[in-house]
């Protein structure tokens, strides 16, 4: 185990890949401690004495670490090669290694050669020192995990809680105090070195690491992701040969170097041998592109269509709908999220499915094997079994940060369900959208009054504050029984105020810093650092769209950093002068359209639709007037349709409101004159007191009127 201690040889390619350079070259440092066998540190102040090379395979390192007394060899295995070969198996080991024919000066040990190849890889190394330092100064300036846990003391979610995220299912028992080793920063060697570090807390994939050595000395400490390729369990520089070497600032702290770590490594943890492996094959996704899935209509949350797979990232796809020429028309979605299915999928259930423009398939593409996708649980239909105009509560997928009321518009086969919600539906239901019933996404009458959430009323219903046994009532239907609904709830792991990274599904490419604010059940509220609690979302514990901190990093996808204050600023600004032109897409009561930093709106095209409200996953969601009044319900006055559906508001105006502000985004506010006999704006105030006056000047021309008449009478 400890052989990576006792050996400090260079890696074959540092001495074989450069060439012989008769040119001037720099001087190697004046100071290299490397561990030997005794643990001493030894020094070649010019890079001469004691270095030595094999005969065997051109192996350069420090000659008291060679094998037998004349140092000729650096193992073994290479002394009893030379003696059963002769010096043939040599120089044809030589020309192995290196790719060229021996010269004169490859047979024999020449010092001044050797001093220039040391040298001349030293100065490659510090070149590529000085790119890799300049490249961690350009992401500095970016988002950095590891910075933004520790000045804040945040606890991040720890991996098993992901069961999609790689290594999510076999992390083990990796935590604090575990033992890895990892590359020696803070070394002047030529060539990569590595020592011993300890997890000293642990967010997600990323880890503070600390070398051994520094005791409580925090100097020195650094975050890396675990799974990365540059960390290794213990025991792994010994079976590598790689050098094991003690940071420059401690180096004189100890004499003898393997005592110590003899005595600290004992009986510590560390990492499972086949841990790389693992990290390796957990990556690995069995969705390739060109496959062809069916996946849910962004424009039309009813149907769905097919898509072909462009890009696989981390277990995310991106999909691109068939019919688009210029392949911009995507959709973002992990390969276990409830939203794609196999082809075939709509027809077998009763589903809505857009038919493709494209006859036949192109070349290349094929079907994604169906046992490939998420498998839902099955029900039985049955006995008692949902019906249509059934009430439940549910979260909206167009606006996730709230849950609503809703109605069962269809039953389809294999326990799937079309679901409304009241008030806000387009008349063509083009907005209704599908959920399995052991959907985590729904919920019995009552849910949300006895865990204490707010509950979305139906647009336009005026009894507030809403009860469900009123509206029942006037709306003639029934509650969902609530014995069909999913009341499993697993032991996620999750607690309030953990980190982690999450899609923002309003805007599914985009993954942002998040935390999670609040718990119910297996019910996470998530909120978007940086951004207002407007824009939170209401995300089941198991959602493959959450994701543990560092998993950008480890996967190569771009992370969303939390906003700053002045880009929130920005934001809001643009949008306002925007929303003349623009209309947003309804989102409940206080919701609007959430701007990504660095990123632009996604428009789409607009869609004829008669009545009601175009609802979409991406771009904005046009009124068309007028609003569809609920099934079985006394439908509300007809009133003017508001300028845009941001500025909409189903809730009454109160006195708090600032004068001037109440109606001039909205029209005038007949709903709240009505119930509370008050005006409540200044154009409202402007209406009644040109009807009035409109009114007066027609009484006293009408009075004027009758006056005259009865002098013509009585003359």
């Amino acid at each position: 185990m400890f052989d990576g201690y006792d050996s400090c040889s260079e890696d074959t390619s540092s001495s074989s890949s450069s060439e012989e350079s008769e040119e001037e070259v720099a001087p190697l440092p004046s100071s290299l401690p490397i561990i030997k066998n005794n643990g001493q540190v030894y020094t070649y102040p010019d890079g001469k004495s004691g270095m030595a090379t094999c005969e065997m395979c051109g192996m350069v390192g420090v000659r008291d670490a060679f094998y037998s007394k004349t140092k000729r060899f650096c193992s073994v295995s290479c002394s009893r090669s030379y003696s059963s070969n002769s010096k043939k198996a040599s120089i044809l080991a030589r020309l192995q290694v290196t790719g060229k024919p021996p010269t004169k000066k490859a047979k024999v040990l020449q010092k001044q050669p050797l001093v220039a190849k040391l040298a001349a890889y030293a100065q490659y190394q510090a070149t590529l020192q000085n790119q890799a330092k300049t490249k961690a100064a350009v992401s500095m300036e970016g988002f950095s995990w590891g910075n933004y846990i520790n000045s804040n003391s945040f606890l991040a979610a720890p991996v098993t809680c992901f069961k999609h995220a790689p290594m999510g299912t076999c992390w083990g028992d990796i935590s604090e105090h575990v033992r890895v080793e990892v590359p020696n920063t803070d070394c002047s060697l030529p060539t990569k070195v590595f020592w011993i570090a300890g997890i000293i807390k642990l967010a997600g994939y990323n880890a503070l690491l600390r070398y051994e050595g520094f005791e409580n000395d925090s100097g020195l400490d650094f975050w890396c992701n675990i799974c990365g390729s540059d960390i290794h369990p213990v025991g792994w520089c010994a079976a590598s040969g790689k050098p094991l070497v003690p940071p420059r600032t401690i180096q004189h702290k100890y004499t003898n170097w393997k005592a110590f770590l003899v005595k600290r490594l004992t009986g510590a943890k560390t990492l499972p041998p086949d841990f790389s492996q693992k990290v390796s094959e957990s990556m690995q996704y069995p969705f390739k592109p060109c496959m062809r899935v069916e996946v849910v209509d962004k424009r039309h949350l009813c149907r769905t269509r097919v898509a072909v797979v462009e890009s696989v990232i981390g277990g995310r796809l991106r999909l691109v709908y068939e019919e688009s020429e210029d392949r911009t028309d995507d959709f973002w979605c992990h390969m276990h999220s409830p939203l794609i299915h196999h082809i075939g999928w709509s027809r077998s259930i009763g589903h809505r499915f857009k038919r493709s423009d494209i006859t036949k398939k192109q070349d290349g593409h094929f079907d994604t094997p169906p046992h490939l996708f998420a498998k839902v649980k099955e029900v039985d239909q049955s006995g008692e079994w949902f019906k249509e105009r059934m009430k439940l509560e549910a979260i909206d997928p167009l606006n996730l940060s709230t849950i609503c009321v809703a109605t069962i518009r269809k039953v389809l086969a294999d326990g799937y369900l079309m679901i409304g919600i009241d008030g806000s539906e387009a008349a063509d239901g083009s907005d209704w959208f599908c959920y399995h019933a052991t959907s985590p996404s729904i919920f019995p009458v009552g849910f949300c009054e006895i865990n204490m959430i707010e509950l979305t009323p139906p647009r336009g219903y005026t009894k507030l504050p809403f009860k469900w046994f009123d509206y029942l009532r006037e709306s003639g239907s029934i509650a969902a029984p609530v014995k069909l609904f999913n009341k499993d709830v697993p032991n996620h792991g999750f607690r309030v105020g953990m980190k982690l990274e999450a899609v923002d599904l309003m805007e599914p490419r985009l993954i942002c810093v998040a935390t999670v604010t609040r718990i119910i059940h297996r019910l996470l509220r998530i909120h978007f650092d940086g951004w207002e609690e407007e824009y939170d979302q209401w995300v089941d514990c198991e959602s493959p769209d959450l994701y543990p901190v560092g998993w950008c990093q480890l996967t190569g996808y771009q992370l969303q950093p939390p906003a700053s204050q002045s880009s929130r600023e920005s934001q809001s600004a643009s949008s306002k002068q925007k929303k003349k032109a623009k209309s947003q897409q309804y989102k409940g009561h206080k919701k609007k359209r959430k701007m990504p930093v660095g990123k632009k709106p996604v428009s789409l095209s607009s869609l004829p639709m008669t009545g009601g409200v175009r609802r979409s996953f991406s771009g904005d969601e046009e009124l068309t007037p007028p609003y569809r009044a609920l099934p079985a319900q006394t439908a509300p006055e007809a009133f003017p349709p508001p300028s845009t559906s941001r500025e909409f508001r189903p809730s009454l105006k109160t006195g708090n409101e600032s004068p001037g502000t109440a109606g001039t985004a909205q029209g005038p506010c007949w709903a709240g004159w009505r119930a509370q006999g008050a005006l409540c704006c200044d154009r409202c105030r402007l209406i009644l007191f040109l009807l009035l006056l409109f009114l007066n000047s027609f009484s006293l021309g009408l009075g004027s009127h009758f006056t005259e008449t009865g002098h013509q009478g009585s003359s």
